[in-house]
């Protein structure tokens, strides 16, 4: 798989503090990678740094394999790091067309960005009439007009209702179905939960953890296996296996519940108990964020 964006030991310091410490990951194309921290964790410094408006200390990052100068790359990186910022008493066309001249692209697809975002019908209304939705996705139909390899966001729903946040990650998840790579910091839990195939939390700049969305909830800390049973004998042993019982059901925690499922049914059935139904009740991203940001604290 083509590798869009390495970060190795990228590090950025103003003055004593540290802002970003030692970031390394892979951004694989297709994906959509999320850098998950609370404000201040180091996220926006870190675009930043690869899309150099900022200075790094230390470190290193490429794109596109290094096989291309960061100037070169960045022609084919799109990129949203500020609020929208158009020209209030200009249309959505008009603004679009001098995004073109100032990225040196041709505008013959300014309609075609319109109609992706959902906004071709509003082409030639003036900015200043638009919602704040739709100011954001005028904003990334912008930052698609030079067909870019990657989309880069930095917070995209900070500061917006839930009702416009649902609305921009349903958009979002459909341009990544066209192909498209989506890096995003966020400190929205929920967010990097619904969107991201793999996440890097980070907390005070540094790494925590990097890992797809799946193995993070299945990896970190304990699951539950509730397992509902027909005739239920409270006297039931199962040796050396903590469980609880709450009326039907028996409640087992274990870090590993697909490795350890096998061996609970055995003695189920040993014990001559009928299963009527099993169920895995993960961790939740939010869970696993907070104990490893609580744990990076106290280290």
């Amino acid at each position: 798989m083509k590798t869009i964006l390495t970060l190795n030991n990228l590090t950025k310091r103003f003055g004593p503090l540290t802002a970003v410490d030692n970031l390394s990951f892979k951004i694989e194309k297709g994906n959509v990678y999320g850098i998950l921290g609370p404000n201040g964790s180091g996220k926006s410094t870190t675009l930043g740094m690869v899309l150099n408006v900022v200075n790094k200390t230390s470190g290193d990052f490429f794109w596109f394999d290094g096989n291309e100068s960061t100037h070169n790359a960045l022609k084919k990186v799109g990129a949203i790091i500020e609020r929208p910022n158009f020209y209030p008493y200009m249309t959505a066309k008009q603004n679009l067309n001098l995004v073109c001249k100032i990225k040196n692209v041709k505008n013959a697809k300014i309609e075609e960005k319109l109609a992706l975002v959902g906004l071709l019908d509003r082409k030639n209304s003036k900015f200043r009439t638009f919602s704040l939705g739709m100011k954001q996705r005028l904003a990334i139909a912008s930052a698609l007009l030079n067909d870019p390899e990657i989309l880069i966001l930095d917070e995209p729903t900070a500061g917006v209702d839930i009702e416009l946040r649902y609305m921009l990650w349903d958009f979002l998840k459909k341009i990544n179905e066209k192909g498209k790579t989506v890096l995003l910091t966020t400190h929205y839990i929920e967010e990097a939960e619904q969107l991201c195939d793999r996440i890097a939390i980070i907390d005070n700049g540094k790494i925590i953890i990097d890992d797809t969305t799946e193995n993070l909830t299945e990896k970190n800390g304990e699951s539950q296996l509730v397992i509902e049973c027909d005739n239920l004998n409270k006297d039931i042993n199962l040796d050396d296996i903590n469980f609880n019982i709450d009326e039907d059901k028996i409640i087992i925690k274990t870090d590993s519940p697909n490795r350890s499922l096998p061996l609970i049914m055995e003695k189920l059935n040993n014990s001559k108990v009928v299963i009527s139904n099993i169920e895995i009740k993960k961790n939740t991203l939010e869970q696993v964020f907070l104990k490893l940001t609580k744990n990076n604290a106290t280290n």
